[in-house]
């Protein structure tokens, strides 16, 4: 198996989890081998991570990204992303050619069992395999040429052809598209992916890439948001809230900041607790929002328009705010 990740020193600990139950949860896997595509990662954490591999007897490579906005020949704007998350677009240029595949892990993932299954997925002709992310309107879509029933997908978690995206350079592909857009979309490297890949994504089912905010939804609502997401059945979208097989701590609840009452936050925690990161103080200042958050959320379980409504209006607005504050 052979697995991606992208990171600066502000998610080092949160890669750390992630790839601790990677490791913890797929030890019948006889080789493991993970890339860390590196922003200016120090070298105190490459070496807390790379202890963690050596305690499961696993191979880790750090690849140092470099200045990524230079291999854009337009100027971009990640809109408060960390440009580090364009580095899906050169996965086959970085990653040695040797790797024939790969599945990318964002670091605020965390495995809960074996990937077995996953790894094993035949791709075919498809470019990359992903999970829906059906709660994505049109002010999203739209910008992408995407109606509003077509599927769109979470690029959290990816498995991606390399032999293929060598072949037909979909490098060049993602690299135009994103051009033709400016060079500035909602979410950058998520959006030129599905708007570049129409027909090409493999999908895959909801429990291999959990979004813990998706706990709130009803099924139906997601159907009515999505028509495409109808592909995924009532029963896979229980089993997935129920047994997860990646979770992906989406939104606001995030399990690093105090005051979280993330459903799920028990997973993360405990394998941050077996990394060199134990013990470390969680995010403070939003608690008061946290609990109002976390009542919004409870709010769609019983209103998912309403949530849907406040969503596709502050959304941007949210984005932008973000990217004046990293300022």
């Amino acid at each position: 198996m052979v697995v991606a990740y992208a990171s600066n020193d502000g998610y080092a600990r949160h890669l750390a989890a992630s790839m601790c139950s990677l490791f913890d949860n797929n030890q019948g896997e006889e080789t493991i081998r993970v890339y860390i595509l590196s922003n200016r990662l120090s070298g105190e954490n490459i070496e807390k991570l790379k202890s963690i591999a050596d305690q499961y007897g696993r191979e880790l490579l750090v690849v140092e990204l470099g200045d990524i906005r230079s291999r854009f020949p337009y100027e971009i704007d990640t809109r408060g992303f960390d440009v580090s998350a364009l580095s899906r677009f050169f996965m086959a240029e970085m990653i040695p050619e040797t790797e024939e595949k790969i599945l990318y892990l964002d670091c605020d993932t965390i495995v809960c069992e074996s990937l077995s299954k996953l790894w094993c997925t035949p791709m075919e002709n498809a470019a990359i395999a992903a999970v829906m992310e059906p709660t994505v309107g049109m002010g999203i879509k739209g910008q992408i040429d995407l109606e509003k029933d077509e599927a769109y997908y979470n690029s959290g978690v990816l498995m991606i052809n390399l032999a293929l995206w060598r072949a037909e350079n979909v490098q060049g592909r993602l690299i135009d598209f994103y051009r033709e857009k400016e060079g500035r979309l909602f979410a950058c490297d998520q959006d030129t992916l599905n708007g570049a890949l129409k027909g090409r994504i493999l999908m895959l089912p909801p429990r291999y890439n959990f979004f813990t905010n998706l706990k709130y939804f009803p099924y139906s609502s997601l159907i009515v948001r999505t028509g495409a997401y109808a592909k995924v059945t009532k029963e896979q979208f229980k089993e997935a809230k129920k047994c997860p097989a990646i979770l992906h701590f989406l939104g606001d609840e995030r399990p690093w900041k105090r005051g979280n009452l993330n459903p799920y936050r028990k997973f993360y925690e405990k394998y941050l607790g077996m990394t060199p990161y134990r013990g470390a103080k969680k995010e403070t200042g939003q608690e008061v929002y946290l609990l109002c958050f976390h009542l919004f959320e409870w709010v769609t379980a019983i209103s998912p328009e309403f949530r849907f409504a406040v969503s596709d209006r502050m959304g941007m607005w949210i984005i932008d705010r973000r990217k004046q504050k990293k300022k």
